[in-house]
């Protein structure tokens, strides 16, 4: 599964770096620059080359992503060390990376049952979907 959409690129990432993202997390504050693979959103809505590159090219690949025994155990724990904040996003993540967890909690509450993600939407944008990540999904 990992080979189909090179999840490997994340996953070495996470290696180096989870820990790190999730101390920040749990700290409130973050501080350090991993948004593009801890927080992974939809291809075409940043316009980085790391945006690019780890960008998701769809909701296949969301689900593979969740599905992934590292990847979807890591986004579910940081998501889940996020919820107890009391800041806002802004505060906690800064801008543009509020933005981007927008939008990486939107593609990921339309592949996920589970509601932690539409959780985090509901406590941090008011229930609102990333209008931008509708778009491209050609949902909006």
């Amino acid at each position: 599964m990992s080979d189909k959409f090179d999840l490997d690129r994340f996953v070495t990432k996470h290696q180096e770096d989870y820990e790190t993202a999730l101390s920040e997390i749990q700290q409130g504050k973050k501080q350090s620059h991993w948004m593009w693979y801890i927080f992974p959103q939809l291809k075409g809505l940043g316009k980085s080359d790391r945006a690019e590159f780890y960008g998701i090219a769809s909701l296949p690949e969301a689900v593979a992503f969740l599905q992934h025994p590292l990847l979807g155990s890591h986004l579910k724990e940081i998501t889940t060390a996020l919820l107890p904040q009391t800041a806002t996003a802004r505060e906690i993540f800064g801008k543009p990376d509020d933005r981007k967890l927008h939008s990486s909690m939107t593609l990921f509450a339309l592949v996920e049952d589970d509601s932690l993600f539409q959780d985090v939407l509901d406590k941090f944008f008011a229930g609102v979907y990333d209008e931008k990540t509708l778009k491209l999904l050609g949902i909006r």
